[in-house]
């Protein structure tokens, strides 16, 4: 394999300890009508039975002087199935509080970089004939939306299909692929050193389009993004929150007021911001500002590695206690930077994904945010999923919460995934940094009874 791409490379350079660059995803499924006891440690033994890895997940980075420190993805000949799956129970009462608690713990781990980037926990125990799968993935392997097909892939539509294939098998059944020659040393190194002049190249004209574009997106805001309690070193431990609302609910204030669902899920949370920090006597004067993530892939995209992001630079408002007022702030500050990013080109908008990302990682590791004002405040998320009910060899997906990154200077991140009728809210945080974090959730809630109320 080649270089690793810039924009899948930017999520290892500033991972540490305190700063693990793994997404996650936790699902609840029901179990099937006619599961035994046994059901689940027999679906984890199946998993392990998994006759081939999939190419995606044979990945692991790799870098020395070969590859001129640069990282690239080599091939793992031989995964270890049994440190990537893993099978735990909840302690009693096995509550969905519990099942946070464990969640939360092991999205606070760092993954070995020695073996393929990614793990998925079985874990029963769970009140209600239910089970849950906790899986996390490295970020330089594939963003949000390619995470989402993934899964849709991996699910059937059909309730009693029983031979639903696994995440992380090939999608195409066939005879096990040999093992492909590897370059020779000349061969390698001619390749990179050509890889890297081309980087060497690129490299400053993405920077200059990536700065000019946050430089347009910033002139729109009212003012530069205040400091906030978020806004501070992180621990490597989390905290994790998750809830869903009627995915209706949302359409229909949208409907009311000319915004779109997204609109009303930025405006949940400013209102939940607000609120937080309202009670912890930290809202500043100024509004916050959310960076957030938008997919570039086309709707013919199928691609589910790497990364194809943009970001928009969004006014939350926070400084306004109307809740149609936040959304129109919101819903207008949103328009303004899709105008920008349909200007751009699918490179120009990668670029300026990568402006926003690289000055966090140099930030990170030389603990400049400590002093200097944030570019923004958090990251929010959207990432639509699937609009139908999905199974798994008989198991009814109940609910898909999203699980992300805090940063240095970043200590609170909220993603958001529509799945079925359900708009589905995962809320991740420093444990130290973010304290009562679940109230976060009471917020939305409240955010989204006081947009109801006022349209």
């Amino acid at each position: 394999m080649g270089l690793m791409p810039f924009t899948d490379a930017m999520f290892l350079a500033p991972e540490t300890r305190a700063q693990p660059m793994h997404v996650g995803g936790l699902q609840l499924f029901d179990l099937p009508a006619d599961a035994g006891p046994e059901w689940v440690r027999e679906f984890y033994e199946h998993a392990l039975g998994a006759g081939d890895v999939a190419p995606l997940f044979r990945r692991r980075p790799h870098r020395s002087a070969l590859t001129l420190g640069a990282w690239k993805w080599e091939v793992d000949d031989e995964v270890d199935l049994e440190h990537h799956v893993r099978h735990s129970a909840l302690p009693r009462p096995g509550r969905v509080r519990e099942l946070l608690t464990l969640v939360s713990r092991l999205h606070g781990t760092l993954l070995d970089r020695k073996r393929p980037l990614w793990e998925t926990h079985i874990i029963e125990g769970l009140d209600g004939d239910r089970f849950a799968v906790y899986s996390k993935l490295h970020h330089s392997m594939m963003d949000g939306v390619s995470a989402l097909r993934l899964l849709q892939r991996s699910l059937s539509t059909d309730p009693d299909d029983r031979a639903t294939p696994l995440p992380w098998e090939p999608q195409v059944s066939g005879p096990r692929s040999s093992r492909r020659p590897r370059p020779g040393v000349v061969e390698q190194s001619a390749s990179l050193l050509h890889a890297a002049g081309d980087l060497a190249s690129l490299g400053p004209r993405l920077a200059a389009a990536g700065a000019h574009a946050m430089r347009e997106q910033a002139a729109l805001l009212p003012a530069p993004p205040p400091r906030t309690m978020f806004n501070v070193p992180i621990t490597g431990s989390r905290r994790y929150a998750a809830q869903g609302w009627p995915l209706k609910r949302l359409r229909a204030v949208a409907d009311r007021t000319g915004a779109t669902i997204n609109d009303v899920v930025l405006a949940m949370c400013a209102a939940s911001l607000r609120e937080y920090l309202l009670d912890a006597d930290a809202l500043p004067d100024q509004p916050l500002v959310a960076m957030t993530p938008v997919s570039l892939r086309g709707d013919g995209d199928e691609s589910t590695a790497g990364n194809a992001v943009g970001a928009i630079l969004c006014n939350l408002a926070t400084d306004h206690s109307a809740p149609l007022t936040r959304l129109e702030v919101i819903h207008e500050s949103m328009e303004n930077g899709k105008a920008l990013l349909r200007r751009m080109s699918k490179l120009q908008a990668m670029a300026l994904s990568a402006a926003v990302m690289t000055p966090m990682a140099v930030e990170s590791l030389l603990g400049v945010h400590r002093v200097t004002r944030p570019a923004f405040n958090l990251i929010i998320s959207n990432v639509p999923g699937p609009d139908h009910p999905l199974y798994w060899n008989g198991a009814r997906l109940q609910g898909s919460y999203p699980l992300s990154i805090p940063l240095a200077g970043q200590a609170l991140n909220i993603t958001a995934t529509s799945y079925n009728a359900s708009m589905d809210f995962g809320v991740t945080g420093c444990r130290r940094s973010v304290p009562h974090l679940q109230r976060l959730l009471t917020g939305l809630d409240a955010g989204l009874q006081e947009l109801e109320a006022a349209s």
